[in-house]
């Protein structure tokens, strides 16, 4: 822990654990059925969040998936507006239009939040592509899962953003399961940095329950990006501790296997090395929980406090209106 800076990768630990917490207390809500709809949580993927968004500008696009709360919250998007989305409250970030699977900020550059798999990829080719005609040293992170490699717009979004050398980091979620279909069963090459490979763009494989390796990865990776070398690939490979969703039964991967993967929980694996590096200790620990606790209070009641769209508003951005 010498090697690095202990108050920064205590500031991870904190960001880690308050998405933690944020989700866990989603699930509570969801059971209270005061947040409806579909609810994926990242549980066990923390380090990906974190790690990933602490390197990457804030003035760069971000393009993500329906598994987003930890990515919004690591972004920088408030906490009541994100819960109040969640709500279905004209208060949320999306006036409660788009719920769990469809944040979006434009001040924060974060667009999405797409349900559809892949769906997001050639958004962030677009995006991409105005920025370099624009001449701008942004970045657009796109990030989505495993199973999104077997669509065809990520070999589409692959092959243009390297045509056209476009800034553009992909960031493969490798948590080994689309949706119940475990890796081996979609991939017949389970090695997904391959398929840059077949693009002639620079991969690498990451450590994604380590949030310092994610961090240095993605820093690197978004660097040379950023310096015009062309787009390239990082496949974060991770774990989620909770079922892919709310309503999935988790009947198609073993007790042991879980409880193995929890032996590399990103949370426990930097609490161990701040301790043993002295800059963290139980009273510690239990100040971050609360400052955690208190924002995610502050966050609900926000949420409970907001109105809902009322009907006549319903059907706003949705049908143009007629300009005879």
């Amino acid at each position: 822990m010498s090697e690095i800076d202990q108050p920064h990768a205590l500031q991870l630990l904190y960001q880690m654990l308050r998405i933690r917490r944020f989700e866990e207390k989603c699930a509570e809500l969801y059971s209270a059925e005061k947040i409806r709809g579909f609810l994926h949580l990242s549980i066990g993927e923390e380090a990906l969040s974190v790690g990933a968004f602490s390197a990457l500008r804030a003035d760069d696009s971000i393009v993500t998936t329906y598994r987003e709360h930890g990515h919004a919250l690591a972004r920088g998007l408030d906490a009541g507006a994100i819960m109040a989305e969640m709500f279905g409250k004209v208060t949320g970030c999306a006036r409660g239009r788009g719920g769990s699977m469809h944040l979006f900020d434009v001040k924060q550059r974060f667009y999405g939040g797409y349900a559809i798999v892949g769906g997001g990829l050639p958004v962030a080719v677009g995006l991409a592509l105005a920025d370099k005609l624009q001449r701008s040293e942004r970045v657009t992170a796109c990030f989505f899962g495993d199973g999104a490699t077997e669509e065809g717009e990520f070999h589409e979004a692959l092959n243009l953003a390297a045509l056209w050398r476009l800034p553009v980091l992909f960031l493969c979620e490798n948590n080994y399961y689309a949706m119940g279909t475990a890796l081996a069963r979609h991939a017949a090459d389970t090695e997904l940095l391959h398929a840059a490979a077949a693009h002639k763009m620079p991969a690498e494989v990451v450590d994604a329950m380590d949030v310092l390796a994610v961090e240095r990865a993605t820093r690197y990776a978004a660097d040379l990006v950023r310096s015009g070398e062309g787009p390239r690939f990082l496949e974060l490979r991770t774990y989620r501790f909770r079922a892919h969703s709310m309503y999935d039964a988790d009947r198609y991967r073993s007790k042991d296997e879980i409880n193995s993967w929890k032996q590399r929980d990103p949370i426990l694996l930097l609490s161990q090395r701040l301790r043993e590096a002295g800059a963290l200790d139980d009273a510690k620990l239990a100040e971050i929980e609360r400052r955690v606790a208190s924002e995610i209070e502050a966050a609900i009641k926000f949420a409970e406090a907001g109105a809902l769209e009322p009907e006549h508003e319903l059907t706003r951005f949705v049908y143009a209106e007629s300009r005879s």
